[in-house]
Parts: structure tokens; sequence; C-alpha cells
């Protein structure tokens, strides 16, 4: 079992190394958490989409459940302040120390230069979970009609998540009674 100061320690190395926060994060947590033994790696999909699903920010959610399911709720008490402790404590010395340089050429260009760095470290677990939950054609249409939905029309995430709901359960239930149908006779 992981004791408070190792989920203190490795929160507290995803916090301060993770750049743009959120889904940045999720590589870098899916490592550490994996490596460890903490948890199999078909169990993090569920996790990750406990945690979009709950209020508040994504690392500070994986933080709790993680921690929870660690050492219970002083477990998700220690990684949630591992994970935001670093990085308030750089945005505080970025706020005191650059608070005058903020219209600087030199460091607008240091932020541009980031952005697609964050795009990237978003993309690529985002694939991969793509990649692990998918697992017929019709999974794919549902990510691919989703992501067009939300990225193109600007649908609300939550429209789609209540309508595959629904219909998700609609199926479940048809699928149930054929079968005790079958059953029966």
């Amino acid at each position: 079992m992981a004791s408070y100061w190792q989920i203190l320690i490795v929160f507290m190395r995803i916090g301060a190394f993770t750049i743009g926060g959120g889904y940045a994060m999720v590589p870098l947590i899916q490592n550490e958490i994996l490596k460890r033994g903490w948890m199999e790696e078909k169990e993090f999909p569920d996790i990750l989409a406990l945690a979009q699903s709950a209020p508040g920010l994504l690392a500070v959610n994986i933080s709790i459940f993680i921690g929870y399911r660690l050492r219970g709720v002083k477990g998700s008490i220690v990684a949630t302040l591992g994970s935001i402790f670093p990085s308030f404590l750089i945005i505080l010395v970025i706020a005191m120390a650059f608070s005058g340089f903020q219209d600087d050429p030199i460091v607008q260009s240091i932020f541009k230069g980031i952005r697609p760095v964050v795009v990237a470290l978003i993309l690529v677990p985002m694939l991969q979970m793509a990649k692990k939950s998918n697992h017929n054609p019709i999974s794919w249409a549902v990510t691919a009609v989703s992501l067009g939905l939300v990225a193109f029309l600007k649908v609300s995430p939550i429209y789609i998540l209540v309508i595959v709901a629904v219909v998700s359960y609609t199926v479940a239930m048809y699928r149930e009674r054929t079968r005790k149908k079958g059953e029966d006779r």
C-alpha cells in the first residue's frame, strides 16, 4: 500500500512537471500510477471518465479519485494537495516576478511557442484512450460523431452525453428483453 508521503511526492512531481494542466497531465499521471502498480491499465480510462464527469478541475478530480482509491479520504486530500501545491507556488512566483513583463514580446513569444506542445500533450492521451476504448465500428462512429458535433458544430457535450446515455440504456433494455424472451421459449 502506498504511504501518504509516496502519494504526496508522486502528485507533487506530476503537478510540478506538467504544463497546461488538465489533459496535459493525463499521460504523466497514467505513467506514474501504472508504473507503481497503484492501478491496472484497464482501470485508468474509468477513473478518467469519472474525473471528467465530476465538476472541477480534471487534474484535481483525478488526484481525488486515485488518492481515495489508495488511502481513503486522507489519501485523496494528500494527492490533491500534492497536485495543486507546485502549480500554486509556480504561479505565485511568476506573478511576483513577471507582472511587469506580461506585454514583453519575448515573453509572449515563449507562451505562443508552448501552445503547440500543450496541444500535443492533450492529443496523445486522447488518441490512446480512443484506441483502448473503441473496440468496434459503432463505438468509433460515436466517437467521431461526438467529436464533430462538439468541435465543429459547438454542440454542448452535456447534450451528447445525455443522448448517448439514453440510447445506450434503451439498447441495453431491448437486448435484455430479447434475451429473456429467448430463454422463455
